[in-house]
């Protein structure tokens, strides 16, 4: 087979356009795990690190040449530990899943147990026997869920694990609408020798902003993290602890464990997306759970069945609507993006099976509130999602109009830009 490399280079250089065109530009984004960085974390996001090695600890490297990694990667961490009120964290871990491999392979033994949410209920595969837990050969025990309050049930869990002793607890997941009970379980978990880990992947940006508790102020262990979802950053994995003897096995566990190069040119994006964070973080996070609420809110109105109505349907950046009765999840999540409005197919508590066949969808709000939205332009998403789904327009027709709709707000708002400190113009993405 012959292969024209001008030819192939071209085809790249058009799909990056089309992408960056489609979903900058012409799409809602309702993705609950993804997130835009700011100009200027842009800006930084490219540069001379991202091929270079560090291996090891801050301060004892295998590698000479490293003298302003360190630097960095120091400021990060600092970063960091203010922000979210933790004496200590490792800024290493390449992804939200490697930060949670990190505190497995350093606090348990092949054969032991670790409680986490159901799968159904919003679970993050890294929390499963299919992902992380299932390679290190742990035992995965479900925590009981109460669906009425669409959270854990404290006492059940509590009975359940004096009985079965786990070694670690896990609550946050993928869907994630309320805080779980840290408090109420710490004192059990404890008392059976285990730890509790927070996974806050989701909320990270919310912490920040003060918009949702601090499970390191309530107790917890550990706390994991990515860093790009309602945190506004590059791609990557945090784990905060104010244990120093658990801070020091974690470390064994990323180096020389899972990772040897840790993709260092994103340390400058993270610290900047940090900064913004203390800077703007508050309102940001605000705005976020304001426009949640807004856009729940409207899609029940319009007839919708969205999860926790008696609860007040969310407290974070998500949003969860059951669409068992209009197709389910997947064909509901492709018939929106029919419209180029993107969201993600998600199961539900009830439902019997959670490949395919899964009830609902899941929605997240952060990109869109970074772009500038607020609570009337969550009205007009709800309206939208209507025609599509429960009217059944042509997908065509309303594509049209998200994409008038959404050029109204291509500026990112609640960070900064290269302009905003003088060093040079904004990177003009390839559109």
């Amino acid at each position: 087979m012959s292969i024209n490399p001008d030819s192939i280079l071209n085809d790249v250089l058009d799909i990056v356009r089309a992408h960056n065109r489609w979903r900058r530009l012409e799409t809602i984004n309702l993705i609950a795990s993804e997130n835009v960085m700011s100009p200027l974390a842009e800006y930084l996001y490219i540069n001379d690190m991202e091929g270079r090695y560090a291996e090891g600890t801050l301060g004892s490297r295998y590698y000479q040449g490293v003298k302003f990694i360190d630097k960095l990667e120091g400021v990060v961490t600092e970063l960091m530990k203010s922000l979210f009120n933790s004496k200590y964290a490792d800024v290493r871990p390449i992804s939200g899943t490697i930060a949670n491999m990190a505190v497995y392979a350093a606090l348990t033994q092949p054969g032991d147990t670790i409680f986490s949410i159901p799968i159904g209920a919003g679970s993050h595969i890294s929390h499963r026997v299919t992902g992380a837990p299932g390679i290190l050969k742990l035992k995965v025990v479900n925590l009981p869920w109460d669906n009425e309050e669409f959270n854990v049930d404290v006492d059940a869990s509590i009975k359940l694990i004096k009985e079965n002793k786990p070694k670690i607890v896990i609550l946050g997941g993928s869907v994630y609408l309320f805080p779980h009970p840290i408090k109420e379980l710490l004192d059990a978990v404890h008392e059976v020798g285990g730890y509790l880990m927070h996974d806050s992947a989701h909320v990270l940006g919310l912490i920040a902003g003060r918009a949702f508790p601090n499970p390191l102020d309530l107790g917890a262990d550990l706390m994991t993290s990515s860093t790009h979802k309602t945190f506004p950053g590059p791609q990557g994995g945090v784990v905060f602890t104010n244990n120093e003897e658990l801070f020091k096995q974690v470390q064994k566990a990323v180096f020389p464990g899972l990772t040897s190069n840790y993709h260092h040119h994103r340390y400058a994006a993270t610290a900047i997306t940090a900064i913004e964070m203390m800077k703007f973080g508050e309102a940001y996070a605000k705005q976020v759970v304001s426009n949640a609420k807004a856009l729940a809110e409207e899609l029940h109105a319009l007839g919708f069945s969205v999860v926790a109505e008696k609860k007040g349907f969310t407290k974070t950046h998500q949003v969860l609507v059951d669409v068992s009765k209009l197709g389910g999840g997947a064909k509901a999540a492709v018939r929106l993006e029919e419209a180029n409005i993107i969201v993600s197919k998600s199961a539900l508590p009830w439902d019997k099976a959670f490949r395919e066949e899964v009830g609902g969808l899941r929605l997240g709000v952060q990109e869109m509130t970074r772009f500038g939205m607020g609570k009337d332009e969550m009205k007009a998403i709800a309206e939208f999602m209507f025609r599509v789904l429960v009217k059944g327009e042509d997908a065509a027709n309303v594509r049209r109009e998200v994409m008038e709709f959404r050029r109204e707000f291509t500026t990112v708002r609640y960070g900064l830009t290269p302009e905003d400190l003088g060093i040079g113009q904004s990177i003009k993405m390839i559109m």
